[in-house]
């Protein structure tokens, strides 16, 4: 339920009804935009009065949400959700590239990557230290190691760093993380979306691989139920009946998440591509559908990578796809 406050309304009135509201066994979320003062009911609100509420002398309207997400819900929060991470800021208008190689392999590598795509206009480092394989006999990342490798390079180069976390059991490793992701396939683990929750770190929530654009908002709520609103939301393509792609990219998903929600909607294009000569022109296509940022795999060498090494762009082709996406993004009105 959503209650629209009047204009002008007095401070004082305002906190009496936020403090009835708890009496009543219902949590409140106010949220102060730039033409309307929301506040958001968030609980069980059928035994709610919504003719006493309407009354009410500082109330303008009352709507009932009927989506089952409430916080991430845009009904709840008509303005963009901006998300600062360590002055770079994804939502509102605000657009950034976070790049590097899918899994962090040595100091060299992570270093030289990093210092290429911040050249290139990256402005976050991405890279796996946890990694989520299909075969248990596969590379499955140098775990702790690989996230003092990438606190290395961020040391050196300055961006601030966005990596995956795999399990519960993980999270103190995260202390230093200044974004932490969660994959494709953790998407449902309630559990960890639970404690995340908990944190006030920022959280890059990727879709799963065969979850509706409902689950994944719901997934988000679960992280701002807890408290945490720094959500970021990452489409990074879907399993469909194709095969000429490792994914399907599913790009109505920036729009219509755009629609529903307040948060920050991102893309993954190298993941839904599964192939290098794919990347480019899908990150096109999620600039031009109004994403808020994108993240892409870049590796100096991607013959020889350890995980993901056909989807990974050369810096080069990095830098290219850079100068593209902001072509895209000026000739339809970006100010950046």
């Amino acid at each position: 339920m959503v209650l629209v406050i009047k204009q002008g309304a007095e401070e004082a009135q305002l906190e009496n009804l936020i403090e009835w509201l708890k009496s009543q066994g219902i949590e409140t979320h106010l949220s102060k935009g730039h033409f309307q003062t929301i506040l958001g009911l968030v609980g069980d609100t059928r035994h709610v009065d919504i003719d006493l509420l309407s009354g009410l002398a500082i109330v303008e309207s009352v709507m009932r949400i009927s989506e089952p997400f409430k916080s991430a819900n845009r009904k709840f929060h008509p303005d963009d959700t901006v998300i600062d991470i360590c002055g770079n800021k994804i939502g509102g208008g605000n657009f950034q590239f976070i790049a590097g190689p899918c899994s962090v392999e040595s100091p060299e590598q992570i270093c030289s990557i990093a210092r290429e795509v911040k050249a290139a206009g990256a402005t976050l480092l991405r890279g796996g230290a946890f990694k989520p394989r299909t075969s248990p006999y596969a590379f499955q990342g140098m775990r702790g190691e690989g996230l003092k490798l990438l606190l290395e390079a961020k040391k050196e180069t300055g961006m601030p760093i966005v990596t995956e976390i795999m399990d519960l059991s993980h999270i103190d490793l995260f202390e230093d993380v200044d974004c932490i992701q969660v994959g494709a396939r953790n998407m449902q683990n309630f559990e960890l979306l639970k404690e995340l929750g908990h944190s006030r770190k920022p959280i890059l929530l990727k879709r799963g691989l065969a979850n509706t654009m409902q689950e994944l908002l719901m997934s988000a709520e679960y992280i701002m139920a807890g408290g945490n609103d720094n959500v970021i939301l990452c489409e990074r393509g879907i399993r469909t009946f194709e095969t000429y792609t490792r994914n399907t990219m599913d790009v109505s998903a920036v729009p219509l998440l755009h629609e529903k929600s307040h948060l920050p909607v991102i893309v993954d294009p190298s993941h839904a591509a599964g192939f290098a000569r794919l990347v480019e022109p899908l990150a096109l296509a999620a600039a031009a559908a109004g994403a808020d940022g994108l993240m892409i795999e870049v590796h100096n060498d991607p013959a020889h990578a350890l995980c993901d090494g056909p989807q990974a762009l050369r810096p080069d082709e990095f830098a290219e796809t850079v100068k593209k996406v902001n072509a895209v993004r000026k000739a339809l009105g970006a100010d950046d």
